[in-house]
């Protein structure tokens, strides 16, 4: 029993002398740290301990003699004083006035040409090598075994005496005037052009020639052929001109300027019915809107197919198109008329009986129309193509009915 009790008491002994032991070693590990903080404080002094400011400017007389020999940066480094303490130091306040910088365009590059290698350089490219191009001048140069600059800089002394254009011959292309032309009433203005239409194979199309007054939006003529063709054109317009009976020097005929509006047979023809011409600038629709505008009327159609079988079938289709077009087609450019009646002089009185059902209308039940009496839409004054413009970009309309006022 007396054994029994014994162990624990071993035991708790050599705890305690281990604890001990322990407690002794940390307290001796604090206390060389603490002496060696104490070592490194009297090594070291800092600003407010005694002997700190005598050691700081030690330190800074070192880096200044060592700014001299490797840098500023390194010599902070080197003696351990901050790069902002050594500014502190040594700042001027306030300020010595900075000179004014010299313009870029007077600073002399320590490595640039001198004048006399500059000229020389210049002279080779304008004489030797003319028609050479800087960089193969400079490998001609060294193939030769000299070497005066490089490309760059032969470029710069080229642009310095704006000699760095283009030396090959260049294409010119005349202004083309933006044509602005006007008509007050129909058969003033005419336009024409040719669309394709798909015929029953790939590769097979046939040509719509369209004429349009830009007035009334009626189309005095059209034709369907295989080919665009000058000759074609030329009894396609003469046709649709006899027909309407056109006097001499009243209509100007616009068109683009495809091969068959430009041809020699239809400039020709309308020289001698003393028709005026007009062209579109190149590559602009804008130039020929009434035309582009109804070709869409035409290819937009629910009844428009995809290919026509023959050319008897395209021309069955725009047949009832163009009927419809000319004679119930109520056309928002022109008052919600149809072109044939503004052709034809009756739209003005069918708009007096538009005006008159308003007016009914608005008797029997006047609360419905909170902005008076109702007014059909207007006729238009004036057709034009491109209306001038002042510097502004408002249009300027108020001239002389003409073929153009260019």
């Amino acid at each position: 029993m007396s054994t029994t009790c014994s162990e624990p008491a071993t035991s708790d002994a050599s705890t305690s002398d281990a604890s001990t032991a322990a407690g002794a070693g940390a307290a001796a590990a604090t206390s060389a740290a603490a002496t060696s903080a104490a070592a490194a404080g009297a090594a070291h002094p800092g600003p407010g301990a005694a002997g700190g400011d005598e050691f700081a400017a030690v330190q800074l007389a070192a880096c200044d003699e060592l700014a001299e020999l490797i840098g500023r940066v390194q010599a902070c480094l080197a003696t351990g004083v901050p790069r902002s303490s050594w500014y502190r130091h040594n700042r001027v306040s306030p300020a010595p006035p900075r000179p004014a910088p010299t313009p870029h365009a007077e600073r002399v590059q320590p490595r640039a040409l001198s004048p006399a290698e500059r000229a020389r350089v210049r002279e080779l490219l304008n004489t030797t090598y003319l028609d050479d191009a800087p960089a193969t001048a400079w490998a001609k140069l060294l193939d030769a075994g000299e070497y005066h600059c490089s490309v760059s800089t032969m470029y710069r002394i080229l642009r310095e005496h704006g000699e760095v254009i283009e030396r090959r011959r260049q294409a010119t292309h005349p202004p083309r005037s933006k044509p602005e032309l006007m008509a007050a009433e129909p058969n003033q203005v005419w336009t024409w052009d040719v669309t394709k239409l798909a015929g029953p194979a790939r590769g097979v199309w046939f040509s719509l020639y369209v004429i349009i007054d830009i007035f009334s939006r009626y189309t005095p003529g059209w034709m369907i052929a295989h080919t665009e063709d000058g000759d074609l054109a030329r009894r396609f317009l003469r046709e649709s001109i006899t027909k309407h009976r056109i006097d001499p020097d009243t209509l100007t005929v616009h068109a683009d300027r495809g091969s068959a509006m430009k041809s020699k047979s239809v400039a020709e023809l309308l020289s001698d019915l003393h028709v005026t011409r007009s062209h579109s600038r190149p590559k602009t629709s804008n130039d020929n809107p009434y035309s582009e505008a109804q070709f869409k009327t035409l290819k937009y159609r629910p009844v428009f197919p995809d290919r026509f079988d023959s050319i008897e079938h395209a021309r069955q289709l725009c047949g009832e198109f163009f009927r419809w077009y000319n004679h119930d087609h109520r056309h928002s450019g022109i008052g919600l008329h149809t072109p044939a009646s503004v052709h034809f002089g009756t739209a003005t009185e069918i708009r007096q009986l538009r005006g008159t059902v308003l007016a009914q209308a608005y008797t029997a039940h006047p609360e419905r129309f909170v902005h008076g009496t109702p007014q059909p839409p207007k006729l238009p004054d004036t057709a034009w193509i491109n209306p001038p413009t002042d510097d502004t970009g408002k249009e300027e309309t108020d001239v002389p009915p003409g073929h153009s006022t260019k």
